[in-house]
């Protein structure tokens, strides 16, 4: 019994060790290396504080809209809907923001809307839409900025995200810096 009893108490209280104190101190300091310092990162711009990589609602005509959200880009629990094309109600939700997209972005047919603009990601919260849904609400955007749609390719384009390594993901577009850029360019 021994042989077996303290050998298993020596490597419980050696995984204690490891995975409580151990493993949460090595990714605390990496953290501090950070840019935020383990805290997020954090953009201030006009007395605001935004995240950088946490999806944020954008519902007014003059800025790029983000993904939806099934937590209501609530940072403090992420998740998805769990709900499948087989359900009424989610497929009643889709067609309402597939009308709410046509009645604010005329001459937009709902074959071109982007499917990143009408389901929700597996977080809730992701920060990115795909380069062809901020595209497509060029023409609502200059003509509620009264801009032109060459400055706002020209936006999309030097805010486009690449894939990693030219090779892992696709070329997306982080609403949040698209918008403040947006509003930069407007002053």
């Amino acid at each position: 019994m021994n042989t077996h009893i303290l050998p298993a108490i020596k490597l419980t209280l050696a995984m204690l060790i490891l995975f409580v104190v151990a493993y949460p101190a090595l990714l605390w300091g990496i953290g501090q290396l950070s840019d935020g310092k383990g805290k997020g990162m954090v953009i201030q711009q006009d007395g605001k504080t935004y995240y950088k990589n946490i999806g944020q609602s954008f519902q007014e005509a003059k800025y790029f809209w983000s993904r939806p959200s099934a937590v209501d880009y609530n940072a403090a629990g992420s998740g998805a809907s769990n709900k499948g094309p087989n359900e009424k109600e989610y497929l009643a939700t889709v067609q309402q923001r597939i009308s709410h997209f046509l009645q604010h972005n005329p001459g937009v047919s709902k074959a071109d809307i982007p499917v990143d603009l009408l389901t929700a990601s597996g977080s809730g919260l992701d920060p990115h839409i795909s380069v062809v849904a901020a595209r497509v609400q060029i023409k609502r955007i200059a003509q509620e900025r009264s801009l032109t749609e060459v400055q706002l390719h020209r936006l999309i384009d030097s805010c486009q995200e690449r894939p990693l390594l030219g090779l892992l993901g696709p070329e997306k577009v982080n609403v949040l810096m698209l918008n403040l850029a947006l509003d930069r360019l407007g002053k």
